[in-house]
């Protein structure tokens, strides 16, 4: 079985053109040094070294199997180094924006099953559906939906195959049928939101035949996306939201589903810092985690 140790002495002493100067630079004995060449060279049946009285070569063997060498101490210093970061305990401050249902109820429980695993972190949470100003409310990091459009911000995907899903609750579906084409929502109660002065009531499927999209109305708008789920709970109408905000509602049957999943639209869930360098290896924990928690909640694409 080869050691490291032979592996190390074995690059040095190539490196440094003999046992002597190989041995002072590890602090051992010349002598300590040529026997762990000598066993390495047992272990691997090839004479590594040519040696006389005035100097030491590699041999063919030894120029060929250094590269090797050096490639199993690079791997095992790297598989070193993942684990001592790994074990490293994150801590400081977090500072997020997140939208309003999903930052309630989807990412606050998240959340907290996070901070479990790292103690040592403090998190502020800010839970708003406008637009979120870095510099001003002093964030680190933004969870959106949509693609980024500000080239001067750095986008880190969580679920970039999430859609958008049409769903209503049974009892609203029980009193006023289920649409079954886009066209059917005109006659519907469909609950819209509004951002900034945007009311979004143009609603687009992807369907096989192309893209659709249908101009809505209803009888309720908030500008609190949280509320407008909550109507649909209620039974007042049809939402049409990130599968990521409903999917309890659809786990737990108080949301019905109404067209395919595939027929959605795309609704990418970002988390967005300022610039690279704010990328801290806190937030990249928190990336991976919440990549995580997100897949098991977006369907994957048909073939």
């Amino acid at each position: 079985m080869l050691r490291l140790d032979d592996l190390l002495i074995f690059v040095q002493t190539a490196e440094a053109g003999s046992f002597s100067a190989a041995a002072r630079q590890m602090d051992l004995t010349p002598s300590l040094a040529s026997s762990c060449i000598q066993r390495l060279e047992r272990e691997l049946d090839a004479r590594l070294f040519v040696r006389s009285t005035r100097r030491l070569r590699l041999s063919e063997d030894g120029e060929r199997y250094l590269p090797h060498a050096r490639s199993i101490l690079a791997a095992v210093e790297g598989g070193q180094h993942v684990l001592a970061q790994e074990r490293r305990e994150i801590s400081g401050t977090l500072r997020l924006s997140a939208p309003s249902d999903f930052g309630r109820n989807v990412l606050a429980p998240w959340l907290d099953e996070f901070q479990q695993s790292h103690p040592g972190l403090s998190l502020h949470l800010r839970i708003s559906d406008q637009n979120a100003d870095f510099f001003q409310q002093s964030l680190d990091a933004v969870i959106r939906y949509g693609v980024l459009a500000d080239s001067g911000l750095v986008s880190l995907p969580l679920a970039p195959g999430n859609l958008r899903t049409l769903c209503a609750a049974p009892a609203y579906l029980e009193r006023f049928g289920t649409p079954q084409t886009p066209d059917d929502l005109r006659q519907h109660n469909c609950l819209r939101y509004v951002m900034g002065e945007v009311t979004h009531e143009r609603w687009s499927f992807q369907l096989p035949d192309g893209a659709q999209t249908v101009t809505v109305t209803g009888n309720r708008v908030s500008d609190d996306a949280d509320v407008v789920r909550r109507w649909a709970v209620a039974g007042l109408g049809l939402i049409y939201k990130s599968r990521l905000d409903v999917f309890a509602d659809l786990e737990a049957g108080r949301l019905v589903e109404i067209f395919p999943t595939t027929y959605g639209e795309p609704a990418p869930l970002q988390l967005v810092s300022s610039h690279r360098t704010a990328v801290t290896p806190a937030l990249q924990k928190l990336r991976e985690f919440l990549q995580s928690c997100c897949q098991d909640r977006v369907p994957a694409p048909l073939v």
